[in-house]
């Protein structure tokens, strides 16, 4: 590209992104200026408030705007994809651009809540092959790569234009947000026993017996103590679709 057109596209680009920083290239109208800014940046404001409903209405219009007015102008952004955006912004917010604007500390967790039903809806994981009928106790628990288990310091599913806490409570927000056969995305609150054991099974290459062990050393029980009880809950996640069976290969 000759080096004047990448100068003056890119004097333009500066000044669409963030007017009030950069002056406005050589040779063009205001009225026109003004166009663009508006086209560009409200095209962004619209589909992050589509995509962060709660957010938006819980910051209120004025804290909503400066913030997408600093991701827009000064995040940088790894995908070109309209549909990873919301990701993006998600990212910006975990990255400080909340703490910068002294937004709620609740912000963070509050976007990612929100994401999640985006990012299961849009997803095409494919499932690696596994044994639907396979033994949960000796076998290796396989977790759908459409079921997550959450873990939040605030209550992100309670948060809204009516209840912005200040403190977080004492116990965290457990939760599973998995796509079901619907195409719908489902939350439910969990136990911490059963969140203990999803994050297990996502996280470690071994046997239920083996992941039920770790659970009951981590709460200062006999691993007998809670078989059964882990054994009905992995069947229950298997009925339910959250786990798909077992893995291909024996456990190490």
């Amino acid at each position: 590209m000759h080096k004047v057109l990448h100068d003056q596209l890119m004097s333009l680009a500066r000044h669409v992104r963030a007017p009030q920083d950069n002056p406005p290239p050589p040779g063009i109208e205001a009225r026109r200026l003004a166009v663009y800014r508006q086209l560009f940046f409200g095209n962004v404001e619209s589909l992050l408030a589509g995509a962060f409903p709660v957010l938006r209405a819980s910051l209120g219009a004025h804290s909503w705007r400066r913030l997408v007015e600093s991701f827009y102008a000064g995040y940088r952004c790894r995908t070109p994809l309209f549909t990873e955006i919301s990701g993006e912004f998600v990212d910006y917010l975990a990255e400080g651009g909340s703490e910068a604007l002294a937004l709620p500390p609740w912000s963070v967790e509050l976007a990612h809540y929100e994401w999640v039903e985006a990012a299961l809806l849009l997803s095409d994981r494919r499932e690696p092959a596994h044994d639907p009928e396979g033994d949960l106790l000796d076998g290796v628990p396989l977790l759908s790569g459409l079921a997550w288990p959450l873990a939040y310091e605030w209550p992100v599913s309670e948060i809204g234009p009516g209840y912005r806490p200040e403190e977080a409570p004492e116990q965290p927000t457990l939760l599973l947000a998995r796509r079901g056969a619907d195409l719908k995305v489902h939350f439910a609150r969990l136990a911490p026993l059963a969140h203990g054991l999803l994050e297990s099974v996502q996280g470690r290459y071994c046997s239920g017996r083996q992941h039920l062990a770790g659970l009951a050393q981590a709460i200062g029980v006999e691993p007998d103590d809670i078989l059964s009880q882990g054994l009905a809950l992995l069947e229950t996640l298997r009925a339910q679709g959250v786990v798909l069976g077992t893995r291909a290969g024996r456990a190490v």
